[in-house]
């Protein structure tokens, strides 16, 4: 790589704000981390990541001397010019984006034309438009706003960081900063998108939106399906035929998860209604999933039931495979419905039983998959974790007490489970 890369600042060590630091780094970059969690950025120090993303503790590990660790922010702004927003915006409980950790770093921010905020931190459209009439008002206009928002998969963020389908990039006017910050993404040779910030700022929830769209229609022809005596399966296969489809996030199962989905589809809807539009298909895309994940619970029912007194194991706990991440993960609606209707559930997953804890600190959690088969009278496939895809299922059978399994990601192997003599139900076959 010829010649010397532009350094960069990361404010927010977390799951975006690390990913983009480490990849940088990896890029030749100089990188200045801050956060204001001291113990978090002791352990940084020490090499100990706070995350589970596969990959990432070896590629921090690989690029140790350009990257750097602070609690404060002077030490990033004396030696870089672009400071990369990565915290935290979680939903409120109005379902709206809690911008204070955003607030908090533009107030910190100093009047400068030679530094540029950009932002990579998920907010609702408007926020950049926001931001700079406080940079007026605090007579830091001179300071350069870049919307840059983040595209990274939980379980695949470093090859999504190394091969994004896009990079986005916006900014107001003729500016400076939208070039410099392009140009730290152009050895990565994705389609770049410039653009206003309003634009870039939409681009992301309106992706986001859109895929969740996806997976709610699906798995609406899942349960038609269940009831006409069409395979889903075939189904989707048929229908991602059509390019102007595709076959991607057409899989049926109990619904998504995980923070970006779950966070920006009730951002788009509230965004919306604040401007006076009713958002009506993402209000059934929403319904839609939440009932997904409810239709478990009767179809444990209708083999087994009332479910008081009911062993039910749990095969996995987390939104997705290869993360820790509980936000939004069906496992937390499926525990609370089955010991509602009075089940005893048992749960296991490989890496997230930790953070499970925090939210669901009373489920029984055991610490091994021969564990959550022993004696259940029904076994649930959450999350399609390798290892659990793989089971025993001879072995399975031999430890269980009943007989039902239900796939609630369709992955597992139906042909191996019912030659062991149990009976297995996905989702969307009739």
């Amino acid at each position: 790589m010829s010649g010397p890369r532009e350094p960069i600042g990361v404010i927010g060590t977390g799951y975006v704000g690390l990913v983009t630091a480490a990849g940088f780094a990896e890029l030749g970059s100089e990188v200045f981390c801050v956060d204001i969690d001291e113990a978090k950025i002791e352990m940084l120090r020490r090499g100990e990541i706070p995350i589970y993303e596969p990959g990432l503790v070896e590629l921090i590990a690989k690029n140790r001397e350009r990257m750097h660790f602070s609690t404060t922010l002077e030490d990033a702004i004396g030696a870089v010019r672009l400071l990369f927003v990565c915290v935290g915006t979680p939903p409120t409980y109005a379902g709206d984006a809690d911008l204070s950790a955003v607030n908090a770093v533009v107030a910190a921010m100093p009047a400068s034309s030679e530094h540029a905020l950009v932002m990579k931190s998920t907010v609702p459209c408007g926020t950049g438009r926001s931001i700079q009439r406080v940079f007026a008002e605090q007579h830091k206009d001179a300071m350069a706003y870049v919307s840059c928002p983040e595209f990274l998969k939980e379980g695949s963020a470093l090859e999504d960081f190394f091969k994004p389908d896009r990079v986005v990039v916006g900014e107001d006017g003729e500016g400076w900063a939208a070039a410099v910050v392009a140009e730290l993404y152009a050895p990565l040779e994705a389609p770049l998108v410039l653009t206003d910030v309003a634009s870039a700022e939409m681009i992301k929830l309106a992706a986001n939106a859109f895929l969740a769209t996806k997976i709610s229609f699906i798995n609406e022809i899942a349960n038609v399906c269940e009831e006409t005596g069409a395979n889903v399966t075939e189904v989707a296969r048929g229908v991602g035929l059509d390019a102007r489809i595709g076959p991607r996030f057409l899989s049926a199962g109990i619904g998504y998860g995980g923070s970006c989905f779950t966070k920006d589809v009730s951002a788009l809807k509230l965004l919306a209604a604040n401007s006076g539009y009713h958002f009506q298909l993402l209000s059934s895309v929403i319904e839609v999933n939440e009932l997904q994940k409810r239709r478990v619970v009767a179809k444990l029912a209708r083999h087994l039931g009332p479910l008081a007194g009911r062993r039910i194991g749990l095969l996995g706990l987390a939104f997705k495979p290869n993360t820790d991440d509980m936000r939004g993960a069906s496992s937390l609606v499926l525990a609370a419905r089955l010991e509602a209707e009075g089940a005893h559930v048992r749960a296991y997953d490989p890496i997230a039983t930790d953070e499970a804890r925090k939210i669901m600190p009373d489920l029984d959690y055991v610490a091994s998959v021969e564990a959550v088969i022993e004696d259940a009278d029904a076994l649930v496939l959450v999350t399609e974790w390798p290892q659990l895809v793989a089971l025993d299922w001879q072995a399975a059978a031999a430890a269980m007490s009943g007989t039902v399994v239900i796939d609630g990601r369709n992955a597992l192997d139906a042909d191996a489970v019912r030659a062991a003599g149990l009976r297995y139900e996905g989702i969307g076959f009739g």
